[in-house]
């Protein structure tokens, strides 16, 4: 692929929304292979653009969480498409929270080295929405980093982005700012989410931003940003949630109106009613971003099919798959330790059903790889009564009985994600077809 400055996919969904379309992007955040799959049949059914974004906390040039560094995580996304038929020119890969994230105990000249590495493996393997976050602090910054700081280093992040997707024949990235960036994997508690940016702030984070690109000569790239995060007012932690208030964000929506060319970009809008959804793209948050939301969607399918499992199965046989799930974040406490308080029974309790979902970094661990395995063998080879469908999964059975979905497990658990997912693709897709596919119950494994 020759590189060009065309507009790409997300460029013309952008400037469809600045035109005064009802368009957006949404944006799954997710490396499940039940998630991505659901994902992918939703953007099927409403004819959408499906934008997978990895973090840098879980791909990076060492493995990240999941183990795969960026390139291997192409590799799988683009293995999924293929399996289930999906055309490689509707997917978008991006990349978030590029930046020091994840070395900030080291000192910032050995984290941004660490960053420029991490960047460049992301463009280079055809990432192309990057975003730009250099919002945190390292071992040796100040307490606060002034916003012409975190302006220069994403700065340098980008310059090294430009020529790794260069050197590799890509198309040039398209980037999201920002320096009001809600923290990496959500709020340990609501009280510390922020307050609805200002039109003031937003203002300073654009300029600072354009004067940082401008004076390391990136006037090309400056034509990119297609974005900013800010905090449109909407947030949870692991009990919570904070609903998006029109009123409360009416003046920063009029003012991202004023600048032609970007929209904002709405992280941790998990929860969110889909209602508001539909107003925040109208009100110029046009990229929604979801991630815990579409992992406990699918928490809550693993639940729902073991309780079916407990009913069919000797106890002796029987994938034990959430006490597998339990035992192995008991034993490995990192992911959830310093976000769940309380006694070991509260914790208990946010471990299996905290809304920010932690144990979705446990579902890549080999015990709970296997007994997910084994969960599905033992139901596969049944045949699931209706009625326990009815019980445990009442919307699915409703779909079993006409037909229109077969009661095997994954196919359950991708159909209760998708449902999820389907709220995302309404609100950033109003086009008429999209509305009547909806209303006809096209697709009705997803929606």
């Amino acid at each position: 692929m020759k590189t060009t400055d065309s507009p790409s996919p997300v460029q013309h969904i952008i400037a469809a929304h600045r035109r005064g379309e009802a368009a957006g992007l949404y944006s799954v955040c997710c490396s499940h292979p039940s998630v991505l799959r659901a994902a992918m049949r939703v953007a099927t059914t409403y004819d959408t653009v499906l934008l997978v974004e990895a973090t840098s906390n879980q791909v990076d040039q060492f493995g990240g969480y999941t183990g795969m560094t960026p390139t291997q995580f192409v590799a799988y996304v683009h293995a999924l498409a293929r399996e289930h038929g999906f055309p490689l020119e509707k997917l978008v890969l991006g990349g978030d929270h590029l930046g020091p994230n994840a070395w900030q105990e080291l000192d910032a000249a050995t984290a941004m080295g660490h960053a420029e590495t991490l960047i460049a493996a992301y463009a280079a393997a055809g990432f192309h929405k990057i975003h730009l976050d250099c919002s945190m602090r390292c071992a040796d910054d100040p307490q606060y980093l002034s916003d012409e700081t975190i302006a220069a280093r994403s700065a340098r992040l980008c310059i090294v982005a430009e020529q790794a997707a260069e050197q590799a024949g890509l198309p040039p990235p398209v980037y999201v700012i920002g320096t009001e960036v809600p923290i990496p994997g959500g709020e340990a508690n609501l009280a510390q989410a922020g307050a609805v940016t200002s039109p003031k702030a937003a203002q300073r984070t654009l300029d600072v931003h354009r004067q940082a690109f401008m004076e390391h000569k990136l006037h090309s790239a400056w034509r990119r940003v297609i974005a900013m995060v800010v905090q449109p007012g909407v947030d949870f932690d692991h009990s919570q949630i904070q609903h998006y208030d029109a009123a409360q964000a009416a003046e920063l929506s009029a003012f991202v109106a004023g600048q032609p060319g970007i929209v904002f970009e709405a992280h941790s809008t998990d929860y969110q009613r889909e209602s508001a959804l539909h107003q925040m793209v109208r009100d110029h948050f046009a990229i929604l971003k979801v991630g815990p939301a579409a992992t406990f969607a699918l928490r809550e399918g693993f639940v729902a099919l073991c309780q079916i499992e407990e009913q069919l199965v000797p106890a002796g046989q029987a994938s034990r798959l959430m006490q597998v799930l339990d035992e192995t974040m008991l034993a490995q406490p990192r992911h959830w330790a310093k976000h769940y308080p309380g006694t070991s029974a509260e914790q208990r309790l946010l471990r299996r059903y905290g809304l920010s979902d932690r144990c979705r970094y446990y579902w890549g661990e080999a015990p709970v790889v296997a007994a997910v395995e084994k969960l599905v063998d033992n139901l596969d080879a049944l045949e699931i009564p209706l009625s326990l469908l009815s019980q445990y999964l009442p919307e699915q059975y409703l779909e079993v009985l006409q037909g229109q979905l077969p009661a095997k497990a994954n196919a359950l658990l991708e159909h209760k994600i998708g449902r999820l997912l389907a709220q995302y693709a309404r609100a950033c897709n109003r086009n008429a077809a999209a509305d009547h596919a909806a209303q006809a119950g096209a697709a009705a494994a997803i929606c």
